[in-house]
């Protein structure tokens, strides 16, 4: 059933007079009288009773007006809803990001991007980074936060934060008596890292610093995540490298040191599909650019 000629059919309705439908629908009366016409034979009923000088509707006629109201003002709202999603200003944003990110900037991020697009939900998953491109790849995240990023010539990528890396020593290690730690003193320490797979991954990273001061540790051991990993710290499992900005967070029976050594900073790389231009991700990505630009402190 055509939607114009349900339009109308109510203008007439209402008016209950062509002539004043017309004026109302800004077209001539005989194609408004010819469309109500065919929206009869389509449906095989009389919906006007033109017998009299007023034209009146039939009982079919009350129904199909009642129903066309229902019909239409449901049409509308869809098509403003619709629009609305459409330019960024409702919907939903599905954000991926490696458990350190939580730290460090990304909060702030966030924050700005609600500030400016309240409307819009965030639904937000850690994972690390293989989960992230997998993610990304079959359309289940709209972005995705890496550390330090993913190598993916299909996505586009915006650096988000970089930062040195400190020592988390669980509070009752002889390292702390120190007055300095060098990575050289890890040489007879457990070293607790993440994700356990798959390879390579933010471990890898930490063994190369390791092997670039000559250091093998007494251990690895090898969480699947960021927060179990900062967990065995805390129990005295062993000693984690880890992204400067965690520090800013306290930890029972963590503490966080500087160390000498290579130090190599850690970057924190926002990305998105290159074919995914939807408002959504556009904005995002406008928020991100600005926040990069303003003063930090």
């Amino acid at each position: 059933m055509d939607l114009k000629r349900l339009r109308y059919f109510v203008a007439v309705a209402e008016e209950q007079n062509f002539g004043r439908a017309a004026g109302r629908l800004n077209i001539a009366q005989p194609p408004l009288s010819r469309q109500i016409a065919q929206l009869e034979g389509e449906l095989s009923v009389t919906l006007i009773d033109r017998s009299r000088k007023q034209i009146r509707l039939t009982q079919a006629g009350q129904i199909l007006l009642e129903r066309s109201r229902q019909i239409l003002l449901q049409v509308d709202r869809t098509f403003q809803e619709v629009q609305v999603i459409g330019r960024g200003k409702q919907g939903l944003l599905r954000i991926g990001f490696v458990g350190s990110a939580s730290y460090g900037e990304l909060p702030s991020l966030l924050n700005q991007h609600r500030l400016h697009h309240s409307e819009v939900d965030l639904a937000l998953h850690a994972m690390n980074n293989a989960e992230l491109e997998g993610a990304l790849v079959r359309r289940e995240l709209d972005i995705a936060i890496a550390r330090p990023h993913l190598d993916n010539r299909d996505f586009d990528a915006v650096l988000l934060s970089e930062e040195p890396f400190v020592l988390a020593v669980p509070s009752s290690s002889p390292l702390l008596a120190k007055e300095q730690i060098h990575l050289k003193d890890l040489a007879g320490e457990t070293l607790v890292s993440f994700p356990r797979r798959p390879r390579p991954a933010y471990v890898d990273q930490i063994l190369s610093m390791l092997d670039e001061a000559g250091v093998t540790p007494k251990d690895l051991v090898l969480t699947q995540d960021f927060q179990t990993g900062i967990s065995l710290v805390s129990v005295g499992a062993g000693v984690a490298i880890v992204p400067e900005s965690v520090s800013s967070s306290p930890r029972t029976g963590v503490v966080f040191r500087q160390f000498l050594g290579p130090n190599p900073n850690t970057k924190l790389t926002v990305h998105a599909r290159s074919d995914n231009r939807s408002p959504h991700v556009i904005n995002f990505m406008a928020t991100l650019r600005k926040f990069r630009q303003t003063p930090k402190g």
